[in-house]
């Protein structure tokens, strides 16, 4: 073996950590992809004959490729889809979905590290240093002398950085139910409600504070569709409204949890998450952007 295919086989072993690194990083599939392409590409231009340790080298170039990435796109992402200023701060993360009846005991554990949708859109609210070093430091164990220079801070000013988001996070992110059996029982029930066109049971599901992000990307038809919406009421009512649509709905893991895909003859329509509190719907997160489905890994069948 060449020492170019030896360093390809080492870069191999860490793909899968670099692209956990990279979606935390950006809560986006493909751009976790192009991130982790890019840090090989560094790699094979650079010489490794001084790296002691390729794991952490090339873990602090993947934050360090995201970060880039993520202040290039802060600025358009500021800017309101639409013309309507709310539908900036309904995008969704892109999902990770897996089939329900695939888990069991022994996967249950391993599905305690997932990142759930709720977290990954309190980072989409961080500064990009901010969700940096959090995400390195609290998330993967990077020291903060190995952070610093990338946001070219001190290690101390870079501890501040990770401090305040985790602060924020802590206060933005509820304490969910964890148990997939009871997720399922209010999924199960928010799905018979909407297909009956029953109110009040809907209602009964969902909290009273609910919010919903809808994000059907940029523009359908020339208008925006991405919206939020907050309360029992009008969540309900939006669900009443779509529930032809749920007919062929099918539950999955979305990040860990008990979700939904809606599928018409094999075509995604949407992907939705939820997050669950004291048995009651508390935030759903609906991805319904064509483009974005289109690059989804759904696990079929589903269930």
């Amino acid at each position: 073996m060449t020492g170019s295919e030896e360093l390809a086989r080492r870069f191999e072993e860490q793909r899968g950590h670099l692209k956990a690194v990279a979606y935390r990083m950006l809560g986006s599939l493909s751009e976790a992809e192009d991130a982790v392409q890019e840090t090989w590409f560094k790699l094979s231009r650079t010489d490794t004959g001084d790296i002691q340790n390729l794991g952490g080298w090339l873990t602090t170039v993947t934050g360090r490729v995201c970060l880039d990435m993520l202040r290039s796109r802060t600025a358009r992402r500021e800017e309101p889809m639409g013309g309507i200023q709310d539908t900036a701060r309904a995008y969704v993360p892109d999902p990770v979905l897996r089939p329900l009846s695939h888990i069991d005991p022994a996967e249950e554990v391993l599905q305690a590290d997932s990142v759930g949708l709720a977290l990954l859109v309190v980072l989409e609210n961080l500064t990009p240093d901010e969700r940096l070093a959090f995400v390195l430091h609290d998330m993967f164990a990077v020291p903060f002398d190995d952070i610093a220079p990338i946001v070219e801070r001190t290690p101390a000013a870079t501890r501040q950085l990770a401090s305040r988001a985790r602060r924020r996070v802590r206060a933005a992110t509820p304490s969910a139910e964890p148990d997939l059996g009871r997720q399922k029982q209010v999924l199960d029930a928010f799905l018979a409600a909407s297909r009956a066109g029953d109110f009040e049971a809907l209602l009964a599901v969902l909290h009273p504070d609910v919010l919903l992000r809808a994000d059907s990307g940029a523009l359908v038809r020339g208008a925006a569709a991405s919206k939020l919406v907050q309360g029992a009421r009008a969540v309900a009512e939006q669900a009443l409204m779509f529930a032809p649509f749920t007919q062929a709905a099918e539950l999955v893991l979305v990040n860990g949890s008990v979700g939904m895909v809606n599928a018409i003859e094999g075509r995604v329509q949407s992907v939705m998450g939820v997050t669950i509190v004291d048995g009651r719907i508390t935030d759903l997160y609906i991805l319904a952007d064509p483009e974005r489905l289109e690059r989804l890994e759904v696990p079929w069948p589903a269930v």
